[in-house]
């Protein structure tokens, strides 16, 4: 059963951070696009529904799965772990800044410029890269 849970949790990974490193791009056109346009309508349905339908879903299974997999590997004593269990939680922040975003967008109160969303970009992808030398060399 833990190498299903693994591979579920690989699976949820890919897609989670597939739509959180989408997400801050269509924040960046969503920028350029006039209050009220059919453009920004349309940047409001694909924010929503990536949080909504991949985002968010592929968030709570890599959770689960993970912390199954913590659990049952006992993963959770070895001090690689605590660094990746930090990191994922910084992501889960990030995910969670980007759901205000979303938010913010819908109700036309974006404040921040493309520029800040361009750099933002990079935060989950360097966190991934983090996440994932800590997986797979685990040096400590």
């Amino acid at each position: 059963m833990y190498e299903w849970i693994k591979a579920l949790h690989v699976i949820a990974v890919i897609a989670w951070m597939a739509g959180m490193l989408y997400l801050p791009r269509l924040f960046v056109y969503h920028c350029e696009a006039e209050i009220g346009s059919r453009q920004s309508e349309t940047f409001k349905i694909m924010e929503r529904r990536l949080l909504k339908a991949i985002i968010n879903p592929a968030m709570i299974v890599t959770w689960l799965a993970g912390l199954y997999l913590a659990w049952s590997g006992h993963w959770y004593t070895s001090g690689w772990f605590h660094g990746k269990f930090a990191l994922v939680l910084a992501m889960s922040g990030v995910h969670g800044f980007f759901s205000r975003c979303v938010k913010d967008f819908a109700a036309d109160r974006n404040a921040r410029s493309q520029k800040f969303y361009r750099i933002i970009n990079e935060v989950p992808t360097l966190l991934m890269i983090l996440i994932v030398i800590l997986v797979v060399v685990k040096p400590f």
